[in-house]
Formats: structure tokens, sequence, C-alpha cells
């Protein structure tokens, strides 16, 4: 997710800020994946290991982006606050599919606020969410990345032991 290194004044700042945000929530999916693939049946087992190493590809691209833009990469959190409990593989299947929504919602910022060549790996980027979205929810929403605004923000914790951040 490499952006050209030209980009000055408020563009660029604007698409650092949705860089380090996509880059948060690439974190928490990480994490998230995580759950799910601990809960998940094993008739989705490889559809969860597949969103896990696609979130761990796109966290890793992102880091060298926020890089790229002159930023510090944000760390992940310990651990993250999950929206709902995950007590069997039908919450698990919940769970990814509103991992994928925040993700989509993340890079829809992300394609307003980068230059070209950020744009169009962010939008694949909402395109690959969105296709996942849709496989573990049975169904599509109209415009991926938008409607799902209304979301929390991903903000990491401070430590193992304080209040864990929510996904």
């Amino acid at each position: 997710m490499a952006s050209r290194p030209g980009r000055t004044g408020g563009s660029r700042a604007a698409a650092l800020r949705a860089a380090q945000a996509a880059l948060a929530a690439e974190h928490a999916a990480v994490y998230g994946y995580g759950v799910v693939g601990g809960r998940i049946g094993d008739d989705r087992l490889a559809e969860a290991r597949e969103g896990y190493a696609a979130h761990r590809a796109r966290r890793d691209a992102l880091v060298r982006t926020v890089r790229d833009l002159g930023g510090t990469p944000a760390g992940a959190a310990p651990a993250y606050a999950l929206p709902f409990a995950v007590p069997d593989a039908a919450a698990a299947v919940r769970l990814a599919a509103e991992l994928e929504n925040r993700i989509a919602a993340v890079y829809a910022d992300l394609v307003r606020a980068g230059d070209a060549s950020l744009r169009r790996q962010a939008a694949g980027a909402l395109r690959e969410a969105a296709v996942r979205a849709v496989r573990w929810r049975g169904g599509g929403v109209a415009f991926p990345g938008l409607t799902e605004h209304a979301a929390a923000p991903v903000a990491p914790s401070s430590s193992a032991s304080g209040p864990a951040d929510a996904l």
C-alpha cells in the first residue's frame, strides 16, 4: 500500500491519519480473526484462515504505507473488546462479518484521503472486505464502507491489564 512520497501539506496529513486508522483497524481484525478461528466450525475454518491471512497482509502493507507517508506505524493493542460475546460458531460468523464491515468503513476513508495510487489500493481492500462480509453474512449492502460508519472507532489500549479496545 505504498503511496508516493511527493505528497505535501494537508492532503498528506489526511492520508497519514486515514492510513493509521486503517492500520489500527487491521490490527483489530487480526485479533478478531483469532477469536473467529477459535470458535468457528470446521466447515468454515478455511474461510477464517483466509480472512486472517488477508488481514495480516493488509496490516503489513499499511505499516509500509504509514512509513512512506512519514509516520510511525501504530502498534497493536494487547487486547480488543469484542462487540458481543462469541461463545459458538454462529457468533464467530457474525463477528467475522462485523469485522469486515468495520474494515470496509476505514478503507472508504482511506480512498477519500489518499492519492491515486493509495486510492486504488484502498479501494481494492474495501472491495475485498465487502466480498468477505457478503460471504460471512450471506448478503450484501448497497454501499460497503459507507453504511458501516456508525461503528465505533478502534483505538489501541495502553496495557494488557487495562481496558481492552473495541473491535
